[in-house]
């Protein structure tokens, strides 16, 4: 399975969690992005996605473990760790233009903070990034 979190770059950017080499994704309120949250396991791949100004995908992850209950509070997290930037971001508005794309909940509910990426989808935002 293949997931997407959004973070706010002046947050947590992906070049911290690069340095960092791993993190605890904590912090997720919404029921819907929870429930995709607690479904993720060891070696899912994950995008990382830059809100604010950027609004891109930015970089690749992955799940180090299956997600569990958060030690510090309410709802789940996941262990995760860098895999590799893209070679270009994957701006939000190139998305959008894609019509294979119009169902994803990145342009449906552009609020939900972790969702789902379908494998054929996940490979298509790599390859339009350039990145092998």
């Amino acid at each position: 399975m293949n997931f997407l979190f959004k973070e706010e770059p002046s947050n947590y950017s992906f070049e911290t969690f690069q340095k960092d080499k791993k993190t605890t994704w904590e912090g997720v309120r919404n029921p819907v992005a929870q429930k995709h949250l607690r479904s993720v396991k060891k070696g899912d791949r994950v995008f990382y996605y830059h809100t604010g100004n950027e609004k891109a995908v930015v970089g690749i992850a992955k799940a180090t473990r299956n997600a569990y209950p958060n030690p510090q509070g309410d709802g789940y997290v996941v262990d995760i760790a860098p895999v590799k930037p893209l070679k270009r971001p994957v701006t939000l508005a190139e998305i959008k233009k894609e019509r294979r794309f119009a169902e994803l909940p990145l342009v449906r509910v552009p609020r939900l903070s972790v969702m789902p990426i379908p494998d054929d989808i996940f490979d298509a935002i790599v390859k339009m990034s350039g990145t092998t």
